[in-house]
């Protein structure tokens, strides 16, 4: 009897030990997953930024290219 309670107590210690590090390493697994996934959203947000910036430079340069274009429509009625 003492030696099925020994193998059992050897075979339970195996499972939880077995267990406990499939875990451990299922976590930090995730926990890089999710740390490359916050990298990427980063980038995009960065991205989406950079683009409504260009966006407002493109608006002022349209509107600068009017202006002028006004200009030389004025000048070419002065002649």
């Amino acid at each position: 009897m003492p030696e099925t309670i020994i193998v059992a107590i050897i075979a339970f210690a195996g499972t939880f030990g077995g267990s406990l590090l499939a875990q451990r390493r299922s976590t930090a697994l995730i926990a890089y997953r999710l740390e490359q996934l916050e990298n990427k959203v980063n980038k995009h947000n960065n991205l989406v930024e950079r683009t409504y910036k260009l966006e407002e430079r493109c608006e002022v340069f349209d509107e600068k290219m009017k202006v002028a274009n006004n200009r030389i429509k004025d000048l070419e009625k002065e002649d």
